[in-house]
């Protein structure tokens, strides 16, 4: 992201630069809670906020897979279950999602791998 630019500006960017997923980057905002904010550079966001700001982009530009690392990292508890219920709209439309994390989701109708039991695991090697 470009921290002198606002929060629409990239957005508008990303829909434009990835294809435009038909949403507005007005819609996107509000979606994930920034339409408040959407004028402010990217430079003044939280952790929090850059994370939704994450989730506005996919939202935004046309990606059918998303590869999601800690997707609720800096999120409070209400925005876990906003984003549980974009992922889960982007599945319905078709969509993947792979996501890393520590905590659970909120999914219904998961495929899960632990990892654990590999090499090291259990000698302490990784932790």
């Amino acid at each position: 992201m470009k921290n002198e630019l606002t929060v629409a500006e990239n957005l508008d960017f990303w829909r434009s630069f990835l294809g435009n997923a038909g949403l507005s980057t007005e819609d996107a905002a509000e979606a994930v809670g920034l339409a408040g904010i959407s004028h402010l550079p990217f430079a003044y966001l939280s952790a929090g906020q850059q994370r939704r700001f994450a989730f506005a982009k996919l939202l935004v530009a046309r990606r059918p897979v998303w590869i999601l690392d800690e997707p609720t990292a800096a999120l409070d508890a209400s925005a876990d279950q906003l984003f549980a219920g974009l992922i889960e709209t982007h599945l319905r439309r078709g969509g993947i999602v792979v996501a890393a994390t520590h905590q659970p989701l909120g999914l219904k109708n998961v495929q899960e791998l632990k990892m654990t039991g590999f090499a090291g695991v259990d000698q302490g090697v990784w932790g």
